[in-house]
């Protein structure tokens, strides 16, 4: 899906995997993220928020949750994480990264939730008033108050499958009385998911009816006498999608596929500014028939792989199609068409949630100085790993 797009724009990203393949210091099944391509994008994001007065929290489940880039986002300006879920939250507390936003699609489970307000997030999703009464009163035992983010949905909302849950806006009233009278917390804002989208028919930024569900919440809620509510309007957060989130009246929004330049936005050519700052680095496992395998696991079903790269050198590498694994399957291996040498190096680059795969992930600095450093190998959670060339010798 990007991998022209990463050949083009990032090859010194290219060049440094496929050197590390060749002296043998990463595994296949392992990302390679350009921590100053991340840097760098964020960077024109924050610059583009600023203009338009939208805050910013960054998500980063989808490149594994890695605490290093947290911080190097945090030091930026960013204000804090977007916690989709409670692991995600408990790992940057771990590791001293703030936490803004937790909750995003998934409320916090009773047993984290001490942890979690003990950090002070500034702002945590609920969609359920016995998740906001038992944050309310772990609150008024600590003796502080948790501003809460209401999840709204009504029946014509757009919801993934899986992502299912929120307030019924036609409950509105009903809702915030019951939550008006909770001690240890106050409502402070409005959210939904997905609330922008881009359109591949026009090419263009659109909001879904999520958006609209939010604005009237927020509006309803301001009547009652809730001010300066946040207005979360999350998804395909860059500085192209920027503009249309402060236009439609979001005061928030959350950059995930943005930071690395991997929206659907930016598989067209000629879009950005953002670059690509992701790649996945495996290798040619076997020949069957007329095909080539590479080593899996890091596929993701929604992540439009369409290509692969194969070979030691972008000079003598060839492109040839990809045959992503059926969604009901294990993705062992990666079928490519044609046959290739067993052990040669393949490059693939394609949008990922990285949380949901069992790769590795390692972060690189230096490359747009031309002195390249590996920072660490991760795991998927955002954990340092256990890699080969530590525990081998």
């Amino acid at each position: 899906m990007f991998l022209e797009k990463l050949i083009y724009q990032n090859r010194p990203l290219v060049e440094y995997a496929l050197y590390c393949h060749r002296k043998g210091l990463l595994l296949p099944d392992i990302y390679l993220l350009d921590a100053d391509a991340i840097a760098e994008n964020a960077r024109l994001i924050l610059e583009e928020a600023d203009r338009q007065n939208v805050k910013l929290y960054f998500m980063l489940k989808q490149i594994g949750r890695i605490p290093f880039i947290g911080k190097m986002l945090m030091e930026l300006g960013y204000d804090g994480a977007v916690c989709v879920d409670f692991r995600e939250a408990l790992t940057m507390i771990k590791n001293g990264v703030t936490v803004g936003h937790v909750g995003h699609l998934v409320q916090a489970p009773d047993a984290a939730l001490e942890m979690i307000l003990k950090a002070e997030p500034e702002i945590m999703t609920v969609y359920s008033l016995e998740k906001a009464k038992r944050i309310g009163e772990i609150c008024s035992r600590l003796g502080k108050t948790q501003d809460i983010m209401l999840r709204m949905i009504d029946n014509l909302s757009d919801l993934y499958p899986g992502q299912h849950g929120g307030f019924i806006l036609s409950d509105i009233g009903h809702i915030a009385e019951g939550l008006e009278r909770m001690r240890g917390i106050r409502i402070a804002g409005v959210c939904s998911f997905p609330c922008v989208k881009f359109d591949e028919c026009t090419a263009e930024f659109v909001v879904t009816p999520n958006k609209h569900v939010v604005v009237e919440a927020a509006e309803l809620l301001t009547q009652r006498g809730h001010g300066s509510l946040q207005i979360n309007l999350p998804s395909c957060t860059c500085v192209k999608s920027l503009p249309l989130v402060s236009r439609e009246g979001g005061t928030h929004a959350e950059p995930g596929h943005g930071l690395t330049g991997t929206t659907p936005y930016h598989a067209l050519p000629g879009s950005g500014p953002e670059r690509t700052a992701l790649l996945y680095l495996s290798e040619i496992s076997h020949n069957l028939g007329s095909n080539a395998y590479c080593y899996g696991g890091g596929w993701y079903r929604r992540g439009g792989l369409k290509h692969a790269m194969i070979g030691s050198s972008i000079e003598r590498a060839r492109v040839t199609p990809a045959i992503s694994p059926l969604p009901d399957s294990i993705d062992y291996h990666i079928e490519l068409e044609g046959r290739a040498e067993v052990g040669d190096p393949v490059i693939m680059c394609f949008r990922t949630q990285l949380f949901v795969t069992r790769s590795e992930i390692a972060v690189v600095s230096g490359l747009s100085c031309g002195e390249p450093l590996i920072e660490g190998v991760y795991t998927t959670g955002g954990n340092k790993a256990d890699t080969w060339n530590t525990w081998s010798f």
